[in-house]
């Protein structure tokens, strides 16, 4: 399997000209792992996009969907907006409120002996950033969008449907309807699995959008990611990720998945202190029951059944015996 970074320097986000819209501009990162799975996915979003349809990202954690939804707007070369899930928001965080108030006050005293004094007020209308992405043709990353109450993301409905943005604040001056601009696109990402903080998203808004499904990458996407993201050689990289695959896949607790987030952790303490992938370094050894073991059963503090359960998949690399020798070298030396 062919598996390649991108070689172009530019960051995956750069300040854009004319910041005051709150957009970044996209490039494509030297940091970023593409192989034919990843690709794949790509040329699929890419297709819907184009097409006209928001695309949705839908996975565990761990699985790359916000860096894959930068990447995807990337190559769009348009301007983005990044949004993040939040309960707090209401649909004016997302559209735009009226802020402070405008007086205007004209004084006519063209015929001396007359004075004619004519008063206006008005409320100031700012834009907020789906306002913005729709008047401009900006693309929206909309990172863990059901984090967001479902009436909040509201008036995604008419700018996926109609194309128009409804603004009810402003139907009093006859701006009650945005149209969207053409090349406006959206991006949403989400965690199924999450059971904290998030809502379900209404079916009327992911009626309007196509999902793509994550999961894990194959074995050599992970190697690649977790090279390109900890500078570790492949050799040991290849035994970090293949001890996280095995936890993943063989782990005593069934609701415990180590993503490739642990791959890179593990990798990158590798990097900063040296050593061997190996259960005879003990940093290495220290470093993946803290980072791999699974949380304790309720009411429950019992750090050494969870490391137990690290211990015995280090057994399958070191074969028996090799993790009790280093556990007690350690004890000797402190």
């Amino acid at each position: 399997m062919s598996v390649v970074a991108f070689a172009n320097p530019m960051p995956i986000a750069e300040a854009a000209a004319g910041g005051e819209e709150g957009s970044i501009a996209l490039g494509p990162s030297h940091a970023f792992v593409t192989s034919p799975a990843v690709q794949e996915i790509t040329e699929r979003a890419l297709a819907y996009l184009e097409a006209g349809y928001a695309v949705h990202f839908s996975g565990p954690a761990g699985t790359g969907k916000t860096t894959l939804a930068f990447h995807v707007a990337a190559q769009l070369a348009r301007p983005a907006i990044l949004l993040h899930g939040d309960h707090e928001f209401g649909s004016s965080d997302l559209i735009g409120r009226e802020s402070g108030y405008r007086k205007s006050r004209v004084v006519d005293n063209y015929i001396s002996s007359v004075v004619k004094l004519e008063e206006e007020g008005r409320a100031l209308w700012i834009d907020n950033r789906i306002t913005t992405a729709c008047r401009l043709g900006h693309t929206i990353i909309y990172d863990e969008f059901s984090r967001s109450r479902p009436e909040a993301n509201n008036p995604f409905l008419s700018i996926l449907s109609e194309g128009v943005l409804n603004i009810s604040a402003l139907h009093g001056r006859g701006e009650g309807y945005v149209a969207v601009h053409p090349n406006f696109r959206a991006i949403f990402t989400s965690n199924p699995t999450e059971y904290a903080g998030v809502y379900r998203a209404q079916d009327a808004l992911l009626d309007r959008m196509i999902t793509l499904h994550l999961d894990h990458y194959d074995r050599d996407t992970e190697i690649a990611i977790a090279i390109a993201k900890s500078g570790l050689d492949r050799k040991r990289a290849e035994r970090v990720v293949d001890l996280v695959r095995l936890c993943r896949a063989e782990g005593a607790d069934p609701h415990h998945h180590p993503t490739l987030r642990a791959s890179i952790a593990i990798a990158r303490v590798l990097v900063a202190r040296g050593g061997e992938a190996s259960g005879r370094n003990p940093v290495f050894l220290s470093t993946c029951r803290d980072v791999l073991r699974p949380a304790p059963p309720p009411g429950k503090n019992d750090s050494a059944v969870s490391a137990a359960c690290v211990d015995r998949l280090l057994r399958r690399f070191e074969g028996a015996g090799s993790i009790e020798r280093t556990a007690a070298r350690s004890r000797i030396g402190a």
